[in-house]
C-alpha cells in the first residue's frame, strides 16, 4: 500500500488519503491539522453552502454578506469539507463558486488573519500548501 501511495498521481493519492481520514500534510511539514482546526473554530460567522444539481453542476456559495463574504475561520473549515465532498461526487461535472448578495468575496476576515497570520503559526504553514487546493490543481478552470 505504501508504494501505491508514493507512485500514484497526486489527485488519486490525495483522494485516497481523504477517504481514509489522513492528511496529505502532517507534523513533518510543520503542519498540525487539529491545532489549526481549533484555532479556526474560534472565528465563527458565515457559511459555505453547497448545492448539487441533478445535471452534475455544483453551486458553492460563500455566505457571509454582513462582511462582504469575507472568509471566517469556520468558513475556511467548511470550504475544506465541501472541496472533499466535491472531489468524491462522482456525478459532478463542474462547479460554480459565487458569493451571496451580489458580492463574491472580500477575502479573509481581518480579525482571523491578524490572530492567525504570524509566520510561526501552523496556520500560516498550512496555507502555503493548503490541502483544500491540492485536488483542484489538476483541474481545468474557466472564469467568466
Amino acid at each position: 500500500m505504501a508504494s501505491l501511495l508514493t507512485t500514484s498521481p497526486v489527485p488519486i493519492r490525495t483522494k485516497f488519503l481523504h477517504q481514509i481520514g489522513l492528511s496529505l500534510y502532517n507534523t513533518s511539514h510543520g503542519f498540525h491539522e487539529e491545532e489549526v482546526k481549533k484555532k479556526l473554530q474560534q472565528f465563527p460567522g458565515g457559511s459555505v453552502d453547497l448545492q448539487k444539481e441533478e445535471n452534475g453542476l455544483g453551486i458553492l456559495t460563500l455566505n457571509n454578506p454582513s462582511k462582504m463574504n469575507a472568509f471566517s475561520g469556520v468558513m475556511m473549515l467548511q470550504l475544506l469539507e465541501k472541496v472533499i465532498e466535491l472531489e468524491n461526487w462522482t456525478e459532478g461535472k463542474g462547479v460554480i463558486v459565487c458569493g451571496a448578495k451580489n458580492t463574491f468575496s472580500s477575502g479573509s476576515d481581518l480579525n482571523a488573519v491578524k490572530a492567525l497570520g504570524t509566520p510561526e503559526t501552523s496556520f500560516n504553514k498550512c496555507c502555503t500548501g493548503s490541502r483544500s487546493g491540492t485536488g483542484w490543481r489538476s483541474r481545468i478552470y474557466y472564469s467568466m
